[in-house]
Parts: C-alpha cells; sequence; structure tokens
C-alpha cells in the first residue's frame, strides 16, 4: 500500500481486543466495542505553524497509541480497514516497558 497521510493525519490500524473476559466468557463479534488502541501505520509531515514553519509529530510509525472512542474516518485501503485522524485526536503513546511495570 503507498498512502501517505497529509499534514497531521495519521493512519491507524486498530489492534482487536481480547475475545473472552478475564473470567473466561467468549465475547461475540456482535457484542464486542471497537477498540481505542492502534499501531501508527503512516505520518504526514505535520501541520504548519503561522510562520510557514513544520510542527515536528509527536508520533510516528510503530508507535501502539490509544484514541478516543469516536475518533478518525474509517477507510479501506487494499481490503483492510484503516482510521485515519488527527495527531490531535490521539490521546497517548502506549510504551512496550509501561505494560510490563503495571503487572
Amino acid at each position: 500500500m503507498a498512502f501517505k497521510p497529509l499534514h497531521d493525519r495519521v493512519l491507524v490500524r486498530r489492534v482487536e481486543s481480547d475475545e473472552k473476559t478475564t473470567g473466561g466468557l467468549i465475547i461475540p463479534d456482535s457484542a464486542k466495542e471497537k477498540p481505542a488502541e492502534g499501531i501508527v501505520v503512516s505520518v504526514g509531515a505535520g501541520a504548519r505553524d503561522e510562520d510557514g514553519d513544520r510542527i515536528k509529530m509527536d508520533v510516528k510509525e510503530g508507535d501502539k497509541i490509544l484514541f478516543g472512542k469516536w475518533s478518525g474516518t474509517e477507510v479501506t485501503l487494499d481490503g483492510e480497514e484503516l482510521l485515519i485522524m488527527k495527531e490531535s485526536d490521539i490521546m497517548g503513546i502506549i510504551e512496550a516497558g509501561a505494560a510490563a511495570k503495571a503487572a
């Protein structure tokens, strides 16, 4: 796929949630909420400030992120469902070490 978002937009692949609850119950597809976690697939060059200079993006390809439930626009590229959203819709980057410390 050759897709590059413009300005401060980000292309995101949702991370699928577990199909079982912690108690072992299997959750049917119809009852699942769409995950609010994703992996950044591609990023734009960044927005421009009032002087015309680029504002550096805080996320990069491969970052695991958390975003709002209603964030972004769903698109299908090469048969894969992805999201395009503004960087400001991203709430944060999930760091690999943080998950290990919490457990």
